[in-house]
């Protein structure tokens, strides 16, 4: 690749990455039907002509910045591999799933919002891509189960449960906070998510 094209490469990304950041402003406080591309633009501080330089249309926008989302949480968030020992893998998963929901808090009411509402746009990554992932990660489990590192649990209902409980604090934020009667969690709060789940998740293994 030219100097040039990795310039192009990395405006092109930096641009993206402002208009996404608009993007999930505008779709968490309307939705995907009452999101508007010219609200958009106006939250990016950028004219309306850039965002279409970039996807083709209101729709584009939104299955690309829900590709973004699952990359993120399917890579740089992933810890679960055979090889490593299962108290510290799922522990790193654990506490990056939460900080993940404290600074990324709207990408995960996204991706809620396209579940809850029958994942008119993610139904065949949901049967495709994501099946495998899970099925690589159901594998590492019990990989973990045969080995006696921990007790026969469900890998399915174990993930399940990690993403719920870790999601819950971006999800329903508001009703944490009032339960809490808190304006807002801090870091300490985060840290606390981490440790009591930590425990839970990992007794619930029977992983001292």
């Amino acid at each position: 690749m030219t100097k040039v094209n990795e310039s192009e490469g990395r405006i092109r990304q930096k641009n993206k990455a402002i208009i996404f950041d608009a993007a999930k402003k505008e779709f968490v406080t309307h939705g995907f039907k009452g999101a508007s591309i010219k609200r958009i633009a106006e939250r990016a501080k950028i004219p309306r002509a850039n965002i279409h330089y970039y996807f083709k249309d209101k729709t584009d926008l939104y299955q690309q910045l829900l590709s973004s989302i699952i990359n993120v949480w399917n890579t740089d968030y992933d810890t679960l591999n055979a090889d490593n020992d299962p108290k510290q893998a799922l522990s790193d998963y654990i506490r990056a799933k939460v900080m993940h929901a404290k600074d990324d808090p709207d990408g995960s009411r996204i991706f809620a919002s396209e579940i809850i509402h029958g994942a008119p746009v993610l139904s065949e990554y949901l049967n495709s891509d994501f099946k495998s992932w899970l099925a690589s990660k159901v594998v590492v489990i019990e990989s973990w189960i045969e080995q006696s590192l921990i007790d026969t649990v469900n890998p399915h209902h174990l993930l399940f449960l990690i993403w719920s409980s870790t999601q819950h604090y971006a999800d329903f934020n508001v009703q944490v906070v009032a339960g809490l009667s808190k304006d807002k969690m801090d870091e300490q709060d985060f840290e606390d998510v981490v440790a009591s789940l930590t425990q839970i998740i990992l007794k619930g293994c029977g992983i001292k």
